[in-house]
């Protein structure tokens, strides 16, 4: 009898794979209560895939290449974009209630899509919808064994340098030992390692430091994802302003009223990401001021088509039908994490990683816009085909070691002080002198705390953006303000830290 298929993360990516995987008996390992902890709820854009009469994979495929700043994998754009209309309409089959206008698909655009191709439900509610719909249906099911609230500690060693599944902390604390022949990552990213996020405070790039302890490789760790329009009000986390706001005409404007992105870029507000997340910086930090002005574009109609952005507005005393929404960029999704290949197998056997915590090479240095709820249900359904057509002739992992080995847990003050780092020095803006006092901040808080995951992830990220020598995408140096002429990824072992000497950190290959 085979073991289950162990998944360690709730979003999008893990519910979905839970229920492509059946017949296989199934293990969800929630980390926080069912619907709470993933950031997939919290996205508001929608689902990108070619489902309107003028769009085609191709066309998504090239946008998708293009905005990410020459490190697409093309292999990976294709896949996404020809299995992402499927998988959408999967999703509204079992009740996702997506919008439509007749028996067309209502679409919106954001930055770097040159269709509308959006798929949204009530204007920026797709995620939590979407997550309602999985959470009913993975409760329904029958092979799936839901662990609610339990979170992994550690990934097992197997006896072949393979992993053997995850030890796991029930929420009374006690530690468990789960065997599973195919262990999936489906943690998230990374966001929570910096004061400034739109994720949840928990995704603290585990996965990264939990595969790499198995001797996976970690591929890009330094591109991170600023979003341009995250609602600026002191807020932890900060409420998310959509890009379907932009997408509707909304416009970016200075404390004078001066719309500043048309001097920036052709495409003004729906520049790629990284652009209009510098320039909204840049305003910030000169004492200009940037500030969403969706007055004439969305005005009286903001309760109704963007419920959750009007919310957050309210309850931070902002009332957008009549005043602009200040703004900063925030760190929203991890382009980087554990390297896998288009079917989520990483570089350890029996381990896949799928969703955000996996770098694919699909999103490259800058992720198109809601490219990353498609990416959680694409990798989520091939990884679930794999394992399904392998599952008479699965491996019986054994264990390499018997007792419970986790790291440290970091201390919440000690946290708090690494994510203000996080973002003072590896935020929108880098310099080589930033990163080495973070870098020596790291190891001195690994010296006196131990290699916890969040400093274990939070020294890749470090270390890739200190041995990345140029401006590519979401990664930018004031001291290397130009990208170099080849593109390359950057690929990293836990044995590559060692000391975390620069010379060691530079292990790149072309991108493919």
């Amino acid at each position: 009898m085979t073991r289950p298929v162990l998944i360690i993360g709730a979003g999008i990516a893990g519910l979905w794979a839970a229920l492509k995987l059946a017949p296989r008996r199934v293990i969800l390992l929630t980390g926080s209560p069912l619907g709470e902890g993933a950031a997939s709820g919290w996205a508001q854009g929608g689902v990108s895939a070619a489902l309107a009469e003028d769009d085609t994979p191709a066309l998504h495929a090239r946008d998708t290449i293009e905005a990410g700043a020459g490190l697409v994998d093309t292999e990976a754009a294709h896949a996404l974009a020809a299995g992402a209309a499927e998988q959408v309409r999967e999703l509204a089959a079992i009740g996702a209630p997506f919008e439509r206008e007749g028996e067309a698909w209502s679409l919106s655009r954001e930055a770097a899509h040159s269709r509308h191709r959006v798929a949204r439900v009530t204007g920026d509610g797709a995620g939590a919808a979407i997550m309602q719909t999985l959470i009913a249906a993975v409760r329904a099911a029958d092979h799936v064994e839901i662990r609610d609230g339990w979170a992994a500690a550690a990934l097992i060693p197997g006896d072949k340098g393979d992993c053997a599944g995850a030890f796991a902390r029930d929420p009374e604390g006690e530690i468990h030992t789960i065997l599973a022949d195919e262990t999936i990552l489906a943690m998230g990213g990374a966001g929570g390692l910096f004061a400034l996020t739109t994720t949840p405070a928990g995704a603290q790039g585990q996965a990264m430091a939990m595969a790499a302890r198995l001797g996976a490789v970690i591929q890009d760790p330094e591109f991170i994802q600023f979003h341009p329009t995250a609602l600026n009000a002191g807020l932890d986390p900060a409420p998310l302003c959509t890009e379907a706001l932009r997408g509707e005409g909304a416009v970016l404007i200075d404390q004078s009223g001066h719309r500043f992105m048309k001097a920036i870029h052709r495409d003004a507000e729906l520049a790629p990401r990284d652009v209009v997340a510098r320039a909204v910086h840049r305003h910030n930090l000169g004492g200009k001021g940037a500030f969403l002005d969706c007055r004439c574009a969305i005005g009286d109609t903001f309760p109704v088509h963007f419920p959750a952005v009007f919310a957050a507005c309210m309850s931070a005393g902002i009332d957008p039908r009549v005043e602009p929404i200040p703004v900063a960029p925030t760190a929203h999704y991890h382009m980087g994490g554990v390297a896998a290949d288009i079917d989520g197998q990483t570089s350890v056997p029996g381990l896949w990683a799928i969703g955000e915590c996996a770098s694919t090479g699909l999103h490259g240095a800058n992720r198109l816009a809601s490219n990353s709820l498609a990416e959680g249900l694409v990798s989520a359904a091939r990884v679930a085909k794999v394992l399904t057509d392998a599952s008479l002739c699965a491996t019986d992992r054994a264990p390499a070691v018997k007792p419970a080995h986790t790291p440290p847990a970091l201390p919440p003050l000690a946290l708090t002080r690494l994510r203000q780092a996080m973002s003072r020095y590896c935020g929108v803006e880098r310099s080589g002198a930033g990163l080495a006092e973070l870098s020596a901040l790291i190891e001195a808080m690994i010296a006196r705390h131990g290699e916890a995951d969040a400093l274990v992830a939070a020294r890749f990220i470090t270390a890739g953006a200190i041995a990345r020598t140029e401006s590519r995408g979401g990664h930018f140096r004031t001291d290397f303000p130009q990208a170099h002429a080849i593109a390359q990824h950057t690929r990293l072992s836990l044995a590559d830290l060692a000391g975390t000497r620069p010379h060691a950190l530079a292990h790149t290959a072309p991108a493919e």
